[in-house]
């Protein structure tokens, strides 16, 4: 279950509510945060076309999933939940 947002606009899409979020991402973003929503490990996020791996140099580990382009979905997972949920360019 998704905890915490580190991201401000996409906690707000994820309720539902308007976000400067390009509207193109939106269905993409939330396939991805229902199915992180639903996950009880990371490994639930490796699916085809996520491109899920683990990010190195994080402590705790950090995991990201592919949206479009440069844009990724990077999560922190303990105890079987997401927190720290961020929509981020990190490369």
């Amino acid at each position: 279950m998704i905890k915490t947002f580190k991201n401000k606009q996409l906690a707000a899409l994820w309720s539902g509510k308007r976000t400067r979020i390009d509207g193109k991402l939106h269905k993409r973003i939330l396939m991805r945060l229902d199915r992180l929503d639903m996950a009880e490990e990371p490994e639930a996020m490796n699916i085809s076309g996520f491109n899920f791996h683990a990010l190195s140099g994080f402590s705790p580990t950090r995991y990201t999933v592919h949206v479009n382009g440069p844009w990724c979905i990077t999560f922190e997972f303990i105890d079987g939940d997401a927190y720290r949920v961020d929509f981020e360019q990190y490369h």
